[in-house]
């Protein structure tokens, strides 16, 4: 890696660092920055998060440091765990003493004991992440880099300073982390150390679902983030903790008949997705939005392939989902159900001639989340036929023009009925019952449909003409 960056003009302009330093020489105590600060600073990106390891205690450090810098609330303490972190100003610091670390076979939790620095960085999950930086007197700003991490981001590798089965049984977890890293940086995984994820994809049964979770919504947060979901599927991962997804791979031919590889166009929605939004509640939308299509499967002569009610099964799948990942399981959780449920609504109305009934209903259905709705739908056109995708994208492009004008229009957008059904019980002095619902959904059908506008004289006109039609007259007009 040629022309990098000097340490000591890293170090030298910033006062954070320079305190640190002023603490380490004066209290002789060594320090140094270690981790993603000098790994990002060497590709050229900013970080506030910087990780320091000192030779001797992190929490007494720690304390001295922020003395330095007259912190009093901006400090927390991990005796136990012999860490501690600081905020300052737009930094968190993190300051541990520098351990070495054993494991048993069933736990990642790992027993620590004192360590020297070379045994600290031998502990890091990959070779670009044990690069350091001395706060030292005598060679500040001096790169230390015993696992050639340099070489490593120059070569675009993700790779384990140690034998990747140690790396790897140790702790399970850095399998998905190196996936999170190889895909948010665009690296490839060196061999040796893709072979040692395969060998150990078992070993991710040990790691909490939520730490599990953590590292797939990094994935899913980045640029690109098929690379992530391929690499998990080569490794054996996807299989271990997301069964559901590799369901959807390979492609069954039957009389010459054939369906795409589901699990490709999956990623390829969800490429499109990220390409234009960094929600992540709508990339799991497009994660989820053909989940239930194994399931929905079915072939005939007549017809070929089809994944009739894939939409409305996916929608039910999605909140078993949500629990085994400890997903939000509220207003997020109702977000993707919304959006996988009614994904194939507005491709329906791509391909035939969009009606203002059909745009009303959608625009009730889908409320205030229609963008990310059409957001999806255009993304879910993967064809490489690129005369029948421009014709669907420009029908989209009707389709989002006549929803404008319909809420314009109609307003019924989040709409409720103008009569409710407290106020249907009042009129016809009748108890709550199907009778009440079925004509409040009257109303609303008759407004969905443009039979009566959106207001309430013609929704009280339209509701004693129904009522009429079953018998049932008014008591009194509502007030």
């Amino acid at each position: 890696m040629t022309n990098l960056p000097d340490g000591r003009v890293i170090l030298q302009n910033q006062k954070i660092f320079q305190t640190l330093s002023h603490v380490a020489q004066r209290d002789k105590v060594p320090a140094y920055v270690i981790g993603g600060f000098v790994r990002d600073t060497l590709l050229g990106k900013k970080c506030k998060d910087i990780d320091v390891v000192v030779l001797g205690n992190g929490p007494d450090f720690a304390r001295r440091v922020a003395e330095e810098l007259k912190i009093k609330k901006g400090i927390t303490l991990y005796e136990n765990f012999g860490t501690a972190m600081i905020h300052w100003r737009d930094y968190v610091v993190e300051i541990v003493g520098a351990r070495k670390e054993s494991y048993l076979p069933h736990s990642r939790k790992p027993m620590v004991e004192v360590g020297t620095l070379e045994e600290d960085q031998l502990r890091r999950d990959f070779t670009i992440n044990a690069l350091a930086f001395s706060l030292n007197a005598d060679d500040y700003g001096q790169l230390i880099d015993p696992f050639n991490g340099v070489q490593d981001l120059h070569d675009r590798i993700i790779r384990t300073p140690t034998n990747p089965d140690i790396t790897f049984s140790d702790d399970p977890l850095r399998m998905l982390r190196a996936i999170r890293f190889a895909t948010r940086l665009q690296f490839d995984i060196h061999p040796d150390t893709l072979a040692g994820i395969k060998k150990n994809c078992q070993r991710i049964d040990i790691v909490s679902m939520e730490r599990i979770t953590d590292e797939l919504n990094k994935i899913l947060s980045a640029a690109v983030p098929s690379i992530g979901f391929y690499l998990l599927d080569e490794t054996g991962l996807l299989a271990r903790i997301f069964p559901e997804l590799v369901a959807l791979k390979g492609v069954e031919n039957i009389e010459g008949h054939g369906h795409k590889d589901n699990f490709r166009h999956t990623l390829e929605v969800l490429d499109n997705v990220a390409r234009v939004s960094d929600n992540l509640w709508l990339r799991w939308a497009a994660l989820l939005h053909d989940i239930a299509k194994p399931v929905t499967k079915k072939y005939s002569p007549q017809t070929g392939w089809t994944f009739h009610g894939h939409d409305f099964i996916g929608q039910k799948m999605v909140p078993s989902i949500f629990r085994r990942f400890r997903l939000p399981l509220h207003d997020k959780m109702r977000y993707v159900q919304k959006l996988v449920g009614l994904h194939l609504r507005p491709i329906v109305l791509a391909k035939e001639e969009v009606t203002d009934s059909a745009v009303r209903r959608l625009l009730f259905e889908a409320g205030d989340d229609i963008e990310d709705l059409m957001t999806l739908c255009e993304a879910d056109i993967t064809s490489k036929n690129k005369k029948l995708k421009a014709i669907y994208l420009e029908n989209f492009r009707l389709v989002r023009q006549k929803l404008k004008e319909i809420e314009e229009k109609d307003r019924v957008r989040n709409f409720q009925p103008p009569i409710d059904g407290n106020e249907i019980v009042r009129i016809f002095n009748i108890p709550p019952s199907k009778l009440v619902g079925t004509l409040k959904n009257a109303i609303k059908d008759a407004i969905l449909d443009g039979v009566i506008p959106n207001d309430y004289e013609a929704a009280y006109r339209f509701l004693l003409q129904k009522a009429e039609e079953l018998g049932l007259k008014p008591v009194a007009k509502s007030e």
